[in-house]
């Protein structure tokens, strides 16, 4: 791989951590490239999405934004879209969450993390403060790079892949929400964010 500043920015899913399995794969593949572990940020994700959006953006400001990619997962991957969207920046997603406002009338109440203690509260208001941050129609399909996997338990694949026409998806057989073979994906997620690196137009 060539030499490169990229930067990276991994978001984990609803109820997920830095030491979910992605992200670990994710920080073990960045620490066998050398370099890349260093530029490499892995933020614990569990407030509010009104919250959230806000620690993302004061985030993002201390990154180099031309050299910066995101990696989404899940819910993830609905906050990398609105980033991507927000800076002109690539992002690659992972059996994003396109609509989760449309979802989240089922998960009102408290939910525990799956890597720790914390309670996550779902409100009225978080499904209010997500359809703030939708960006549909994307209007840059050319910075996305999207994995589905057909055996998706918890999304329908079928949402993303019409969001996202025009951007390069790849769709897999089988499958689970999980995204099965995750690590083998990371040369080509690397690949991708470093071909769009410096291409956009600020």
């Amino acid at each position: 791989m060539a030499d490169t500043d990229l930067t990276i920015l991994y978001l984990h899913g609803f109820l997920s951590s830095p030491l979910s399995k992605k992200a670990q794969q994710t920080i073990a593949y960045c620490e066998q490239l050398g370099g890349m572990a260093d530029r490499l940020v892995v933020p614990t994700l569990h407030n509010g999405p009104a919250e959230t959006s806000r620690e993302l953006l004061e985030l993002v400001e201390t990154l180099p934004i031309p050299q910066l990619g995101v990696i989404g997962s899940s819910l993830g991957g609905f906050y990398a879209t609105w980033l991507s969207e927000e800076f002109d920046i690539p992002a690659v997603l992972i059996n994003p969450a396109v609509r989760p406002f449309d979802l989240w009338e089922d998960h009102l109440g408290e939910h525990k993390n799956y890597y720790s203690d914390h309670i996550h509260v779902v409100t009225r208001e978080h499904i209010d403060e997500l359809r703030e941050l939708d960006r549909s129609p994307i209007s840059r399909p050319e910075n996305f790079l999207v994995l589905l996997q057909k055996g998706d338990e918890v999304l329908d694949y079928r949402d993303a892949a019409e969001k996202f026409v025009g951007a390069q998806c790849v769709i897999h057989e089988n499958g689970d929400h999980s995204y099965q073979e995750y690590a083998a994906e990371l040369p080509a997620i690397i690949d991708f964010l470093l071909s769009r690196i410096g291409h956009s137009a600020r």
